[in-house]
């Protein structure tokens, strides 16, 4: 007799996840769209402009933690709806910060809206929560598709708010707060259910020490580490380098807009390709990928070179981070998952921190000029993009038969 698995539920889940990471996660181009500038604006010195987008990422580093605890004990739409309330909150503290002309303010209101951003990490695990092995892959890519929706949606509210009142950007914040008030409300129809403690006699589960030992997590942790810091690495320096090399700043608008693209329309397909050809190849394409970007970057400056540098960038964080999301999502129990998905995303996003503050750094003191800054940032990529796919190919290579099965998914 076949069993079919019935994956209803995952897929209204998944629905209800694309319309929050379309609508929601609009807030996010939103806010680093405009966060620099309003930074910019506010700053004594031009020099911390970009602080707020920083402390956004360690935010929601310091945030990734508690808030994965919170999913375990109270379930995901918890975790969301506080996510919801911190970018509100995050967004009325930054609103507060431009009416006083307070930079400390505005600081402060970044640093809350860091608890969203890690909130909104969260959507492509909870995706996978009530998923079948077969569906898992799909569900967690059509999450990220919805992406591609917040990446045009967010652009065109900050042309409509930025300077609809006469304290510029004050409008494009307070639109972030009704965002995450309406918008929070699309969890009220979120189904998925606790996942259930370990009774008495059986085992609390692995600790964080021991989840990171497993190979299979430790593998999945550093190629998204790796996938994630790289392309925010290269994505960050992008506007300096086309700008610095003679272009102008709408050009450089083309490319990053080109790279946004690239970043979230395979994800149509790539949870297929992940079914079809398994997690470990998509990964490894990824990082292929990847090491594609920095050679074609490094070959020169013509536009057509940052242009399909940046898409080959896109295209291979998909696929990395993607895949390696997928790998993490199948290697815990679900009782595990309130420990190992707070640890993932703390030091994904701390890799991120590092990757946004040496970007500026390797750009603008490792050369005389923006060609030998750019090149100084994409040479970066190599031992990382090595030590990463090291570790994918031990990942393959080594015997299986001390790998643990999951009980349940």
């Amino acid at each position: 007799m076949i069993h079919t698995v019935d994956d209803t539920r995952a897929k209204r889940t998944v629905f209800i996840l694309v319309l929050a990471q379309a609508f929601l996660g609009a807030q996010m181009p939103m806010i680093f769209t405009i966060g620099g500038l309003a930074g910019q604006s506010l700053a004594t010195n031009a020099c911390w402009a970009t602080l707020p987008i920083s402390l956004i990422v360690v935010g929601s580093m310091l945030a990734a933690n508690p808030v994965s605890m919170i999913m375990q004990k109270y379930g995901r739409r918890a975790g969301f709806i506080l996510g919801a309330a911190g970018g509100a909150i995050g967004a009325a503290i930054g609103s507060y910060g431009l009416y006083l002309n307070s930079f400390p303010v505005f600081l402060l209101g970044s640093l809350f809206t860091g608890i969203y951003m890690s909130a909104h990490g969260f959507y492509r695990f909870a995706a996978a929560d009530t998923a079948s092995d077969a569906f898992r892959p799909k569900a967690i890519s059509y999450v990220m598709a919805g992406g591609l929706a917040a990446a045009i949606i967010g652009p065109q509210l900050v042309k409509v708010t930025s300077q609809s009142m006469v304290i510029p950007f004050l409008g494009t914040y307070l639109t972030v707060i009704v965002i995450n008030i309406v918008g929070s409300a699309l969890f009220l129809f979120l189904d998925i259910p606790k996942p259930q403690a370990p009774s008495a006699d059986q085992p609390y589960g692995r600790t964080r020490w021991e989840l990171l030992k497993s190979p299979r997590i430790m593998v999945s942790v550093i190629c998204a580490m790796v996938s994630y810091a790289l392309m925010n690495l290269v994505m960050t320096s992008t506007p300096l380098a086309v700008v610095g090399c003679g272009f102008e700043e709408g050009i450089a608008a083309d490319v990053v807009t080109a790279h946004v693209l690239a970043m979230y329309v395979p994800s149509f397909f790539t949870g297929h390709l992940i079914a079809r050809f398994g997690t470990e190849k998509i990964v490894a394409l990824g990082l292929a990928i990847l090491a594609g970007a920095g050679v074609v970057a490094i070959q020169g400056v013509e536009l057509e070179n940052f242009f399909i540098a940046l898409i080959l960038l896109g295209v291979g964080w998909n696929f990395g981070f993607i895949g390696a999301t997928t790998m993490l999502a199948g290697a815990h129990e679900p009782h595990e998952r309130g420990r190992m998905q707070g640890l993932n995303d703390m030091m994904v996003f701390g890799c991120v921190t590092i990757a946004s503050l040496a970007s500026g750094g390797l750009m603008n003191c490792s050369g005389g000029d923006a060609q030998a800054g750019w090149m100084s940032v994409n040479l970066a990529m190599a031992p990382f993009l090595m030590l990463a796919g090291g570790a994918l190919i031990w990942l393959i290579l080594r015997p299986h038969d001390d790998e643990t099965p999951l009980s349940s998914r």
